[in-house]
C-alpha cells in the first residue's frame, strides 16, 4: 500500500508532512518559522481551504486525487528543497497577497513591518507623501504597500531585472494599482529622472560574499542578483547613500534595509547619523536618514 493510500485524513497528512520536514532538516525563512506552520500552510493551500482555519478540517477524509496532490507537494518540498512560496506561487505580507516565482526574491522585508504603522512618527501625516520610490522593487511588494499606506502618493518602482519587473507588473495589476505604481527598469538610481521624492525605501541586495557561500539550499532558488551585496554586503548601499540626496525633497526621507550589516554600515559611513528603526523582529536592520543628514554627511566627507 502506498503512502497516499495509507494517509486518509488532513490530520494524517499534517503529521506526515511535519515528520518529513523535520527529518529532512528543511530551512524555514520564507514566511513560516517551523515545520508545523509550513506543513499546515502547504496542506491548506493545496486543498483550497482557508489558510487561517485548520482545526475544522483535521478529520476530513480526502479523496485519492487530493492525496496524490499532497504527496507531490510534500515530496517536492523535501526532495528538491524548493521554498514553499515557489511551490504555491504566493507570499504574504500582512493581509496582502503577492504572486511570486523564481524570477523574484520571496517577500520578507522589515520595511513592510514599518509600513503597517505608516512610518510613524517619522511621517506624521501619511497624506503628505505625494511621491515615493521603491528601489530594488523585485516583486513590487513594497511599492504596493507604499501605495496602500500613503493614499496620495504616486509610487515609482525600480529594478534592474526585466524578469522581476514582469512579476511586479502582475502584482500591480492584481492590486488594481496600475494608475499609481509606475515600473521603471533601472540599475539603482542610474536610469531615473531628476524627480524628487518625499520618501525612498529600498531593500537592496545585502548578503555578504561569505554569507552567500553558506546559504541554505532553499535560498539557492532565489535570484542571486537580488541577494549578493559584494564582499561586505554594502555595494548597493554605497551607491544609494552617495546619490539619494539628489532624488529627495527638502524634507525627504531615505529608509534602507541592510540585514545584519549595521556594524559594517556604521563603520563605512562614520559621519552619517543613522537612525535605526525597530520592528517586531529586528532592532537594527533598517536605517532612516533625512535628506539634510545625507547632505551634511557629504560635506563632512569632502
Amino acid at each position: 500500500m502506498s503512502i497516499a493510500q495509507e494517509l486518509e485524513t488532513v490530520r494524517d497528512w499534517l503529521r506526515y508532512a511535519v515528520s518529513r520536514f523535520t527529518e529532512a532538516g528543511l530551512f524555514f525563512g520564507h514566511g513560516t518559522t517551523g515545520a508545523y506552520d509550513e506543513a499546515a500552510y502547504l496542506i491548506l493551500h493545496t486543498l483550497h481551504l482557508p489558510l487561517d482555519r485548520l482545526e475544522p478540517f483535521l478529520d476530513a477524509r480526502l479523496p485519492h486525487v487530493e492525496r496524490e496532490q499532497l504527496l507531490e507537494i510534500v515530496s517536492r518540498r523535501v526532495d528538491q528543497r524548493i521554498p514553499a512560496a515557489y511551490l504555491t506561487h504566493e507570499a504574504w505580507l500582512g493581509p496582502y497577497r503577492f504572486y511570486v516565482d523564481e524570477r523574484v526574491l520571496i517577500p520578507r522585508s522589515y520595511i513592510a513591518e514599518l509600513l503597517r504603522e505608516g512610518l510613524s512618527p517619522w511621517v506624521p501625516d501619511p497624506a503628505q507623501i505625494q511621491a515615493a520610490l521603491d528601489l530594488c522593487t523585485g516583486s513590487g511588494c513594497l511599492a504596493i504597500l507604499l501605495a496602500h499606506t500613503f493614499p496620495n502618493a504616486d509610487v515609482d518602482a525600480a529594478d534592474i531585472s526585466s524578469d522581476a519587473l514582469a512579476v511586479a507588473l502582475r502584482n500591480v495589476a492584481d492590486h488594481g494599482l496600475q494608475g499609481r505604481v509606475n515600473l521603471i527598469r533601472s540599475d539603482l538610481l542610474s536610469n531615473l529622472t531628476e524627480k524628487r521624492y518625499d520618501l525612498i525605501v529600498s531593500n537592496p541586495p545585502y548578503v555578504t560574499a561569505m554569507a552567500m557561500e553558506e546559504l541554505p539550499p532553499e535560498y539557492r532558488y532565489e535570484p542571486e542578483l537580488a541577494l549578493r551585496g559584494g564582499d561586505d554586503g554594502l555595494d548597493a548601499v554605497r551607491t544609494i547613500l552617495r546619490r539619494a540626496a539628489d532624488f529627495l525633497t527638502s524634507d525627504g526621507l531615505l529608509v534602507v534595509e541592510v540585514g545584519q550589516n549595521r556594524v559594517a554600515t556604521e563603520a563605512a559611513f562614520p559621519r552619517l547619523p543613522f537612525t535605526w528603526l525597530a520592528t517586531e523582529s529586528s532592532e537594527d536592520s533598517v536605517f532612516l536618514l533625512k535628506r539634510e543628514e545625507l547632505v551634511a554627511g557629504e560635506r563632512a566627507a569632502a
